[in-house]
This record gives structure tokens, C-alpha cells and sequence, in this order.
């Protein structure tokens, strides 16, 4: 009785130190979340960058700025923000729950003078033509996400372009993908998130999910 008491206590334990984030998020906590998203200050901005991690310009290639990795209660904060005006935290709630938890990682391209909007190709020693690049560029770059020795998979996998627009038309100069991953899949403290991308120099970003929310 003894020893399967213990075996017990053990697996409660070591579950805590898989899931460090917040998972299932309670109700107080689905509505502190909410709380924080809809100050609309930089409140939240200060608090997700905990969640983030930012990279220098590279000599060549694309510049992968910043990697973001939202636990559900991060998540939700975030998506509380985005709702301006009437939002009640009962409404938040019910929304909360009628879709799975889920841990949100976001990451930032912009391109640069030797990774720019525009592709070159030389048709003959005098003649070279300039064609835009794609905006789906960033089907280009490969995110590899894993938790302790595990590779993950995520459920959700898309990207979009990031333009800048003036009276004369849209420039491209960035993207932003975004993977989503079931809440319960990171069975470790430890997460490492790498980007590699089709030229140029690979980034990774290592996040603590016990030192997260």
C-alpha cells in the first residue's frame, strides 16, 4: 500500500515538472488573463517579453528577429488584446473553453539588403532582370521545435506576409509564421525552438516552461 502511494505521488510530481506552465488554466486564471489582455497598454507588452527572445541583424541572409513562445495563459492574454470594445469576461470564458489549450510559437522575419524583396537573375554577362519575391517565401524556412529529446509536430503550421503600404503600392519586407501545438505535447521543462532558413545562418531560442506562466 506504501510503495503504491509513493509510485503515485512520484507520477503527480513528475507531472507537475512536465506541464510547469499553467495547464488546464482555471477559471480565475482564464479571466486574469483576460484582465491583463484588455488594459490595451504596454502592461502585456512588458509581460510576453518573458516569452520572447530577439536575434541581431546577420551579415547576410534574413534577418529572424524574434521567436515568441505563449503558454495557454500567455496565449489568451494575447487574444484577449486583440478584442476592442464590447468583450465581457463571461463571453471571454465561454470562448476559452469551447477550444482546446494550446502553447502558440510566433516567429519574425524581416528581410534585409542581401535577402530583399527583389530576386535578381542574370540572363547574360550584361543583362540581369529583378522579379518580386514570393510572398509565400517563408514555405523557404524549416522550424524545428523539440522538448527535451523529442522532435514535435504541430497541429497548426501557416505563415503571412508582413507589407508595408504608401500612396505608390505595398512593399514587402517580412513575414511572421506561427505554429500551434496541443498544451499537453511538451513532456519536458526544456524547449528549444530553431529556425533554419534557405540561406544564411540558423537561430534557436531555449525556453524554461517552469519559469513561465
Amino acid at each position: 500500500m506504501i510503495s503504491r502511494f509513493i509510485a503515485l505521488k512520484l507520477g503527480f510530481l513528475l507531472s507537475l515538472n512536465f506541464f510547469a506552465y499553467d495547464t488546464p488554466l482555471s477559471d480565475e486564471a482564464i479571466r486574469e488573463a483576460y484582465f491583463l489582455g484588455q488594459r490595451h497598454d504596454q502592461t502585456l507588452l512588458r509581460f510576453l517579453d518573458h516569452y520572447s527572445r530577439y536575434f541581431p541583424i546577420p551579415k547576410t541572409g534574413p534577418h529572424i528577429s524574434s521567436i515568441l513562445f505563449l503558454t495557454p495563459y500567455a496565449a489568451f492574454a494575447e487574444s484577449s488584446n486583440t478584442h476592442i470594445g464590447a468583450y465581457s469576461a463571461q463571453q471571454a470564458l465561454l470562448d476559452y473553453r469551447a477550444h482546446p489549450e494550446i502553447i502558440k510559437i510566433t516567429v519574425e522575419i524581416h528581410l534585409t539588403t542581401s535577402y530583399g524583396q527583389f530576386l535578381s537573375h542574370t540572363e547574360s554577362p550584361s543583362s540581369t532582370t529583378l522579379t518580386p519575391r514570393p510572398h509565400d517565401f517563408w514555405k523557404d524556412f524549416e522550424v524545428q521545435v523539440s522538448a527535451g529529446n523529442r522532435v514535435l509536430a504541430p497541429a497548426t503550421f501557416h505563415g503571412q506576409p508582413i507589407s508595408i503600404c504608401g500612396k505608390v503600392g505595398c512593399s514587402l519586407t517580412g513575414a511572421e509564421l506561427e505554429l500551434e501545438f496541443p498544451a499537453n505535447s511538451f513532456s519536458s521543462d526544456s524547449v528549444t525552438v530553431k529556425v533554419i532558413p534557405p540561406v544564411g545562418s540558423a537561430v534557436s531560442a531555449d525556453f524554461q516552461s517552469s519559469r513561465l506562466r
